[in-house]
C-alpha cells in the first residue's frame, strides 16, 4: 500500500486494507520512496559531473520525483490551497477540494512551493536533495496519529486517520533525526534541524487544516508532504 500509494511503481494491491495496513503504510512511507530519493540524488550528481546549471538540474530532479509519484502530492497541495483560500464554510471548502481542478490560489501555492524546492535543491547537493525526499514523507505518520480526525467519512483520509499510534509516530521522528546525523558533507546537527523544521511546517499546516476543514483528507496529506519537503530542503541548503 505504501509503494502503490506514494509512488508510480507497479506493485500488486494489498489483499486487504484495514487500520493496521493503513497505519503501516503511512509509517513505511519514507522507505517506500527510497527509489525516488535515489533518482533525485542521481540526477543532481550527474548534473554536477556534467557541469550543468544547478537550478535547471534541480528542476529536473524535482520533476522526476513528481513523475515518480504521479504528481499526487502536488495535486493535493493545489487542492488544499484552493480549499483553504476559497471559503470559511467547511462544506464548501471540502467540495472545492473534491473537484480536482486548480484555481488561482492552488496554482500560486504550487508555483511558489516548487520555486522554493528547486532553489533549495540546487544549493543542497545530491545527498541532501535525496534525504529531503525521504524526510518529507516522514510527516505522514504525524498526520495519521489518533488526535487527527478525518474531514470526510470516506476517502484516503478516512482510511488512514488515527491509524498510527503516537509512540510509533514519535519513533519515526526519532529514527529520522538520528539517521540524518549521518548525511555526508554536512555538520552533524544539520540533518536533525531539517527534520525538526519539516515537522514544524507540516504540523502548522496540519493544525490549520484540522481547524478549517475538520480533519485530514488525501489532499491534506499531499500538501503536508510537499510543504515538509520544501522546509527540509531549505534547512539542508
Amino acid at each position: 500500500m505504501a509503494v502503490g500509494t506514494l509512488t508510480a511503481l507497479p506493485v500488486p494491491p494489498p489483499s486487504r486494507i484495514d487500520r493496521r495496513v493503513a497505519g503501516g503504510a503511512m509509517v513505511l512511507g519514507p522507505v517506500a520512496v527510497l527509489p525516488l530519493a535515489a533518482l533525485a540524488g542521481l540526477v543532481l550528481y550527474a548534473g554536477q559531473l556534467l557541469g550543468l546549471p544547478p537550478l535547471a538540474v534541480a528542476g529536473v530532479a524535482v520533476g522526476a520525483v513528481a513523475l515518480g509519484s504521479r504528481g499526487l502530492h502536488l495535486d493535493g497541495l493545489a487542492d488544499t490551497a484552493d480549499g483553504l483560500g476559497a471559503s470559511y464554510d467547511r462544506g464548501r471548502a471540502l467540495e472545492i477540494m473534491r473537484r480536482g481542478d486548480s484555481g488561482p490560489t492552488g496554482v500560486a501555492a504550487l508555483v511558489l512551493v516548487l520555486i522554493v524546492q528547486c532553489g533549495a535543491m540546487a544549493a543542497a547537493g545530491p545527498w541532501a536533495g535525496a534525504a529531503a525526499v525521504v524526510l518529507g514523507r516522514c510527516v505522514l505518520s504525524l498526520c495519521c496519529t489518533g488526535f487527527v480526525p478525518s474531514a470526510r467519512p470516506e476517502g484516503l483520509g478516512a482510511t488512514v486517520s488515527g491509524s498510527v499510534p503516537v509512540p510509533l509516530a514519535g519513533l519515526v521522528f526519532a529514527l529520522a533525526a538520528g539517521l540524518s546525523v549521518l548525511l555526508p558533507g554536512l555538520p552533524w546537527w544539520r540533518g536533525p534541524l531539517a527534520i525538526a523544521v519539516a515537522y514544524a511546517v507540516a504540523g502548522l499546516l496540519l493544525w490549520r487544516c484540522v481547524r478549517r476543514l475538520g480533519g485530514i483528507t488525501g489532499d491534506v496529506l499531499g500538501a503536508c508532504v510537499e510543504a515538509a519537503t520544501a522546509a527540509a530542503l531549505v534547512a539542508l541548503a
